[in-house]
């Protein structure tokens, strides 16, 4: 049976860079991988990753953890960390703990204590300073998507700025009366990411002058069906109309979008909605959005765990220290959704 120094001789590379390849280190060039791939393939050689991992204390398998998998944004993420770590090797352990906290702790204080995984990905949760500090002292590197952990390597976007930017696109074009959707309470955890692009929306609307109004700024459950049953009332019962709307999300932007076209209202004709998230229904109606690319999030999460669990140079078992927070790279989208309001007339305005 082959060995790793036969798979070495027939790519013509070193033992121990075959051994990164095989084993999914990221330190590796693509030619190189591509060498050791093809001769491991025709020598029929399978590397032992129970040895490998007795050897290095690595289990090749990383942790996700989320609040949910079957909402949109979460499952994204669950495909860019997924499809990062099958290219590099890497099993995935997902843990979906919802909204108990006795799930999260059997994750954090279990499970990983007993070396099961090799790293964390902690999406959109808090972690407190002893979950953090007692993971990274076990050497299990975090990876959190969605706000900053203290002492971990963190992803995120810049959510109460983007808000405002959406609101200003609306405010530039002449809206004056200008609505929002926001999550709930019971969404309002964790990184409470409702209450700040919330913020975002108002900070916009102060700066330009313009009324905050408690009856225009509504609330739903992130969801098309929520935001649809939300802006109906907001449209069915206000005094008077709000010219357009920023949600919290793109499935609530859809949903404001529906409940306009059961009061005979045209988008953008006579309200103009504007989203955030990036979901691949924005395009179907023709919603303007900011894109947050959570797909994009996962992998670089992966990447970053990946990189996290590379060895310092000279030494065997010492992680690199966690890098700081990053903010992620987002894309405004102008679609067909927004536009400059009527005049009083009805008419649009030149």
């Amino acid at each position: 049976m082959a060995g790793i120094k036969d798979v070495a001789d027939k790519a013509g590379l070193s033992v121990a860079t075959v051994s990164r390849a095989l084993s999914g280190k990221s330190n590796v060039s693509a030619k190189s991988r591509k060498l050791a791939l093809e001769a491991a393939g025709e020598l029929g050689f399978v590397p032992s990753y129970h040895a490998s991992s007795l050897a290095s204390g690595r289990n090749h398998n990383i942790g996700l953890v989320v609040p949910s998998v079957h909402r949109w944004y979460f499952s994204s993420v669950l495909e860019g960390v997924s499809a990062t770590l099958l290219d590099a090797g890497y099993d995935l352990t997902l843990y979906n703990v919802g909204d108990q906290p006795e799930r999260r702790q059997s994750v954090l204080n279990d499970f990983l204590l007993r070396k099961r995984l090799d790293a964390v990905i902690a999406v959109a949760l808090v972690l407190s300073d002893d979950e953090i500090q007692q993971l990274l002292a076990v050497h299990r590197p975090i990876v959190g998507i969605g706000g900053t952990l203290p002492g971990a390597s963190t992803i995120r976007i810049d959510d109460e700025r983007l808000a405002r930017m959406a609101t200003d696109h609306l405010i530039r074009l002449g809206h004056t009366r200008i609505a929002h959707v926001t999550g709930d309470a019971a969404l309002n955890q964790d990184f409470k990411l409702p209450g700040i692009r919330q913020t975002g929306y108002q900070r916009a609307m102060t700066a330009a002058g313009l009324d905050i109004r408690p009856d225009w700024q509504i609330t739903a459950d992130f969801t098309v069906q929520g935001a649809y049953t939300a802006a109906r009332r907001l449209l069915g019962t206000s005094a008077e109309r709000p010219t357009a709307v920023f949600a919290a999300s793109d499935e609530m932007a859809v949903g404001a979008i529906l409940a306009a076209r059961d009061f005979g209202l045209q988008v953008p004709r006579d309200l103009s909605v504007v989203g955030m998230d990036g979901h691949e229904l924005g395009e179907t109606f023709g919603l303007t959005t900011i894109d947050q690319d959570p797909r994009g999030q996962g992998a670089l999460a992966a990447r970053t765990a990946l990189q996290l669990l590379e060895p310092k140079s000279g030494s065997d078992d010492v992680p690199v220290p966690p890098e700081t927070d990053q903010e992620f790279r987002t894309e405004f989208v102008i679609r067909t959704s927004t536009a400059v309001p009527p005049d009083e007339s009805g008419l649009r305005r030149a």
